[in-house]
């Protein structure tokens, strides 16, 4: 299994507040999942007005059509006149070489260090517990 990962540092220089700018990150991000059905999250800089960092992600089995798909994600950004591109990196690997690269967690210390996030809320960027209630729990659940 080929992974391909990119980060893309966008600056929204026509951005008056957080809903101009998140209304330019949603259709950038709507329109590559759409076009080339990548996982797309922003990552980063979630509170700045006039910048974003977001991240992509590309599963398949062929390393040239994975950076094919995440070069054609750059181009599509430099290509929008609502935001600029002002940097971007890409790793196309096989999973299992990532893995050794990292040092692969054994399960037991990844357990263990995922229940210390959870206690620390790291990750949590709404400033909640990260319990969810009756109701959010049900909407996400397929």
């Amino acid at each position: 299994m080929i992974v391909g990962i990119l980060q893309l540092e966008l600056d929204i220089p026509g951005a008056e507040s957080l809903k101009d700018k998140r209304s330019v990150v949603k259709s950038l991000k709507d329109r590559l999942h759409r076009e080339h059905l990548v996982s797309i999250a922003e990552i980063g800089r979630l509170q700045s007005m006039g910048s974003a960092l977001l991240g992509i992600a590309c599963v398949g089995h062929e390393h040239r059509r994975i950076g094919e798909t995440l070069d054609t994600c750059v181009q599509k950004a430099r290509q929008r006149t609502d935001c600029e591109v002002v940097g971007a990196a890409r790793r196309v690997g096989e999973v299992e070489s990532m893995l050794r690269e990292s040092g692969s967690p054994d399960q037991e210390s990844l357990a263990g260090e995922m229940l210390a996030r959870a206690a620390e809320g790291v990750g949590l960027d709404d400033g909640s517990d990260g319990s969810l209630g009756e109701d959010q729990a049900s909407e996400r659940l397929p």
